[in-house]
């Protein structure tokens, strides 16, 4: 570890220190709304690579910008807040490389009255720090001191992402969707990347089943599945393609979903009121049109899902929302499917998100994230930090604010109501009981609803979660389980031996299709 000797006069960092950020009318001619950072670092990839990670260390501070004219200031100071420092003047004094970045808003005037600034998703999946038309500046080696002023000029664009070419195997889908273009008032695309199984074009008169397989925005083949050998991580999706592309290996088409959101980079694949309907646009619109496009088998029997962690939570919810649409789903590793575990905290009863109940005194902060052995990585606190510094009014395009602007109610401002204030953790009972009158909470739904969805989800529901999941979702899949319990679902339930955390699969993906596909022809009508 490096060890900072400081002047006494900066021993407790630089408040006198202050960033001017610019940027010219060549990169971009009209006044910008939306989000201007300053990141720092000592060693490693450009700052503001850096900036926005979990448990990241490099300090990184922001601000809102309303109509910044080409060549005016944005300040950033000790007044502004910092991650994971709280102010600049936590920083110590000596050599650094700074960088700055401008996160470029769109005006949004939404059906539903509200008129917000947000990022539009430049089919990059809300990073800001790689969408395309953000501006940004060359790193600079800086002195911070208590003295400067240093002055930052934004004049460079992020560049186009280049969609991954269609291949005999993979096709990409993007079409613009009417109901959310409709709900946001400006064009909203939804995409898909589908993964066609060996002889497909050989056959033209077969159709096929179709997993649906859901996770984070991507524009890479479901399941990691690579023509070409890499080795290391990537290593796994080559083996893939040679069982995919096997003599004996069951045929079926494979489908991801794009869906980013103003909030996130996946909207869940439900109605909502901040992010609209995208769970009727995916069953509705975007289904139907690959059913359309590829010889699809258009029956539930031969619709399946799943999907790990954000994409977990999708394909529980996909399933047990529609229990006659879809024949199954193999969810792993979901976000909270019972509210009274999100993560650690019961937004139903506890009063703070931060620190646990029940204490006097030594009162314990909640963790947000833990190693498999147990170590706490970050609290609770530390990610609303996080949050408060990626974007203010729920745009962080991080985990919380998603959560919220997915299951919770739209504020006065237009902009999602936090469940907890981010500075304090103290919990909104309102919004906690709005999420799961809603339906949001999954345990709470399929319980509530089981008379009539319960028939038609006996044995389609199959769950796999690590019992050490390094963000404490096996506590609600525990609760999800216990009411299971008490039904005729034939739900099933894997937790693995211990020490087990998030990511863990107790088969391979080769593995997993095989198992759908004989589920498949089981219930294949006779």
């Amino acid at each position: 570890m490096k060890i900072f000797v400081v002047a006494a006069c900066c021993a407790l960092g630089v408040s006198a220190q202050k960033f001017e950020i610019s940027f010219p009318a060549s990169a971009h001619s009209r006044p910008i709304t939306g989000r201007v950072f300053v990141a720092l670092s000592k060693q490693g990839p450009e700052p503001m690579l850096q900036a926005g990670n979990w448990g990241g260390q490099a300090p990184f501070f922001a601000i809102d910008v309303d109509q910044l004219r080409p060549g005016q200031t944005a300040v950033i100071d000790a007044s502004v807040p910092g991650y994971p420092v709280a102010s600049l003047k936590d920083v110590p004094a000596g050599d650094w490389t700074a960088q700055a970045l401008i996160n470029v808003y769109t005006q949004f005037p939404r059906a539903d009255g509200h008129t917000i600034w947000a990022h539009m998703d430049q089919w990059e999946g809300q990073r800001f720090n790689r969408s395309p038309g953000n501006l940004y500046s060359e790193p600079t080696r800086i002195h911070l001191d208590a003295s400067s002023v240093i002055k930052l000029e934004a004049a460079r664009l992020l560049p186009a992402i280049e969609t991954p070419k269609d291949s005999a195997y993979v096709k990409h889908i993007k079409i613009q969707s009417t109901r959310l273009s409709k709900f946001w008032g400006k064009p909203i695309s939804i995409g898909a990347v589908v993964l066609l199984p060996k002889g497909y074009d050989e056959n033209p008169n077969q159709r096929y089943p179709v997993i649906y397989d859901q996770g984070h925005f991507g524009l890479n083949p479901p399941f990691g599945f690579n023509e070409h050998p890499t080795g290391g991580r990537g290593q796994a999706g080559y083996e893939f393609y040679q069982a995919w592309t096997s003599d004996n290996f069951p045929r079926m088409i494979a489908v991801t979903f794009q869906h980013p959101t103003p909030y996130f980079d996946d909207s869940y694949a439900v109605n909502s009121a901040n992010n609209g309907p995208y769970g009727d646009v995916l069953i509705e619109e975007l289904i139907p049109y690959l059913e359309e496009h590829f010889r699809m088998i258009r029956q539930p029997y031969a619709r399946v899902l799943t999907g790990g962690s954000t994409g977990g939570w999708e394909s529980l919810a996909l399933q047990v929302y529609h229990p006659g649409f879809f024949g199954g789903t193999w969810t792993f590793f979901p976000d909270p499917i019972d509210f009274r575990k999100w993560q650690m905290v019961n937004i139903y009863e506890d009063p703070n998100a931060f620190t646990a109940p029940g204490y006097q005194f030594m009162i314990p902060e909640r963790p947000m994230m833990r190693t498999a052995d147990g170590q706490m990585v970050q609290t609770m606190r530390q990610m609303s930090q996080l949050e408060d510094v990626l974007g203010s009014h729920g745009r962080s395009a991080q985990q919380f604010e998603a959560w919220e602007a997915v299951y919770g109610p739209v504020g006065d401002d237009g902009y999602p109501q936090p469940l907890f204030d981010k500075k304090t953790g103290v919990i909104d009972r309102g919004v906690a009981n709005y999420m799961r009158d809603h339906g949001f909470d999954l345990r709470y739904y399929t319980q509530s609803n089981w008379k009539e969805i319960g028939p038609k989800l006996k044995g389609k529901i199959h769950v796999y979660c690590g019992d050490m999941d390094n963000f404490y979702l096996n506590l609600a899949v525990y609760l999800f389980e216990d009411f299971m319990k008490t039904t005729d679902s034939e739900a099933t339930f894997d937790y693995g031996r211990p020490m087990k955390g998030h990511g863990w699969h107790p088969m391979s993906n080769a593995e997993l299709v095989k198992m759908m596909a004989e589920q498949v022809e089981r219930n294949k009508p006779r």
